[in-house]
């Protein structure tokens, strides 16, 4: 087992590889009554094509990741995994995204028995033909109450304007008509090729015996042996964007807009986290609470509402700028003006380099802080980042004036929800 200091934060973790390539994580702490259990796969609904070890290229239906997650809550005992977790006060959950899919267990109480249990019916899956068809129609009520919804469909949309032919575009559940061409044979073949120890990990955070965690964990997976990855079949996506600028209608009260920019990797030298702490210290600059725009586009009454991430797809660092707005195309001009006269100073730098050091050590005595930060890691860059703040701390003005000359901040789509008249 190897301990690793989470550098200035007087924290540490442990992690540890199993024979058959199962990896685990775990940061135990002993001030702390609750704990966090999560049990994930690297497969999401990116994964649209694959081939496996025999040469056999699949294409399955469009949402069968997130169709599978569902279907792990089925036992063949007939016990219900969520019944199970709430004897002892525990909740627990599951979720599908683009590039995983988490199982979850989170509580107090009866620790090495919820451990057990989550890996014990994420590890015997049970598919029928009649569970698989009862959940067509689950799944399909969701998928439609979800097209109801404008904040889901304006995200949809700049997807869709962003991306020419990456399955980012398409959402996470698919569509009803994929779904209903889904059989228990696609769930096994998808399981069996991406539900495997080397593709999966462990991540524990809170109060529990990590020697105990460990054989728990030896004694439930160890024995499933360690299985050739399939082959991911990615699509050719362009450098543009797929659309520039589009107009949607909607049942709201007030518009919405959506502005995405699409950044090629390639036209950086800057590693993954290295690039992504850059993208984020230039967007809160930018359109952060305490920005020169945040300022004027409120003493303007132009803003109602403001979210912004970015989002690593392949070869591509996403931007996405949502809000809500009763000046929609004056917001636009807005936004498009604040990345074309871009002013940037050390002072300014210095001060969110602050406020982001002060959170890593706000966050760290957060169990739900911890967990997340680190699942993210996991997924982001294959491993916990144990000096984060030593990165933020060697962070130059010079290096992020650089990345900001090579961005093209014209490749830009726009989506502007209106309502309906």
């Amino acid at each position: 087992m190897k301990k690793i200091n989470l550098n200035h934060l007087d924290t540490e973790f442990y992690q540890e590889t199993l024979e058959n390539g199962l990896e685990i994580y775990m940061v135990p702490y002993q001030n702390k009554k609750n704990y966090f259990i999560s049990f994930a796969t690297k497969y999401g609904s990116d994964v649209i094509s694959f081939t496996d070890k025999n040469q056999v290229t699949y294409k399955p239906p469009l949402g069968i990741a997130h169709f599978l997650e569902h279907k792990m809550f089925e036992e063949e005992s007939g016990e219900d995994p969520f019944t199970f977790f709430s004897k002892s006060g525990t909740d627990s959950n599951a979720s599908t995204s683009f590039n995983n899919t988490q199982y979850i267990c989170y509580g107090t109480k009866e620790f090495e028995k919820n451990l057990a249990y989550l890996l014990k019916f994420v590890s015997n899956p049970y598919y029928t033909d009649e569970n698989v068809e009862k959940e067509k129609g689950i799944i399909a009520e969701e998928i439609n109450m979800y097209q109801d919804m404008p904040d889901f469909k304006l995200d949809m949309k700049i997807r869709e304007g962003i991306f020419v032919n990456h399955p980012r575009k398409i959402d996470i559940a698919g569509t009803v008509e994929e779904i209903n061409k889904i059989t228990k044979e696609d769930l096994y073949n998808c399981y069996n090729n991406f539900y495997i120890p080397n593709n999966m990990f462990v991540l524990i955070v809170g109060n529990f015996d990590k020697e105990r965690a460990i054989e728990i964990i030896k004694n439930e997976i160890g024995y499933i042996n360690k299985k050739d990855l399939p082959t991911i079949n990615k699509v050719e996506e362009s450098i543009k964007v797929n659309e520039k600028d589009v107009t949607i209608h909607a049942n709201i009260e007030i518009s919405k807009i959506a502005y995405g920019l699409k950044i090629p990797k390639d036209n950086f030298i800057e590693k993954d986290l290295e690039l992504d702490l850059y993208l984020e210290m230039l967007t809160t600059i930018l359109f952060g609470s305490s920005s020169y725009f945040r300022e004027y586009v409120r003493n303007e009454k132009l803003l109602n509402s403001i979210y912004t991430e970015w989002e690593s797809v392949d070869n591509y660092k996403i931007f996405y700028l949502t809000a809500t707005t009763e000046k929609a195309e004056k917001l636009i001009e807005e936004i498009k003006n604040t990345f074309k006269n871009i002013h940037i100073n050390e002072k300014t730098m210095n001060r969110i380099k602050k406020v982001w050091i002060a959170n890593e050590v706000r966050m760290i005595d957060s169990v739900t802080s911890t967990i997340n930060n680190c699942f993210d890691d996991i997924i982001k860059y294959g491993k916990i980042i144990p000096n984060r703040i030593d990165i933020i701390k060697s962070m130059k003005l010079k290096t992020l004036k650089d990345i900001i000359d090579k961005i093209d901040f014209d490749n830009i789509s726009i989506v502007k929800m209106m309502p309906k008249k």
